[in-house]
């Protein structure tokens, strides 16, 4: 392998608490009727493993922008996906691995999302550094309020 071939890679995790069930938290990930609702996307699969799922715009255009395997599926505890930008499809370099792991906690569910793979200082690796926390923020919101939030915000000028 020479220099050139190595990729340094890098993960991030987000935890969150949520007050709802792990059967809750699961189908807000999986079930695209509710993903819209907090995500404005909707992610689209039968979610067996090795089943392909898409991550589709919620909107008029239905644009496909992230594509993916199923890796893992263990409802209601444990989701695990492949993930790229839907332009670098065929590129299997370009992918990610996404785990999510849903523990209950009290009355409550402990969701870690631990997105991995990713490349040192790439557009995905900031990418999801910013996106992560809105969408997962949001899922909190609309799981335990009804009312997601608008992923799609940018932050005010200072």
């Amino acid at each position: 392998m020479t220099d050139a071939t190595i990729r340094e890679t890098t993960q991030f995790v987000y935890v969150t608490y949520i007050a709802a069930t792990p059967e809750k938290v699961f189908e807000a990930i999986t079930r695209p009727d509710v993903a819209r609702r907090y995500w404005g996307h909707e992610n689209v699969s039968d979610w067996r493993p090795g089943s392909r799922w898409q991550h589709v715009r919620a909107n008029d255009a239905r644009t496909v922008q992230l594509v993916g395997e199923m890796i893992e599926s263990s409802p209601p505890s444990r989701l695990v996906i492949s993930w790229a930008n839907e332009s670098e499809a065929a590129d299997p370099a370009a992918y990610s691995r996404v785990s999510f792991d849903i523990e209950p906690y009290d009355d409550m569910v402990r969701l870690t999302v631990t997105h991995d793979d990713l490349v040192v200082g790439s557009g995905m690796a900031n990418g999801v550094t910013k996106g992560w926390p809105i969408v997962l923020s949001s899922m909190k919101s609309y799981l335990e309020t009804g009312c997601g939030l608008d992923v799609f915000a940018k932050p005010k000028a200072a």
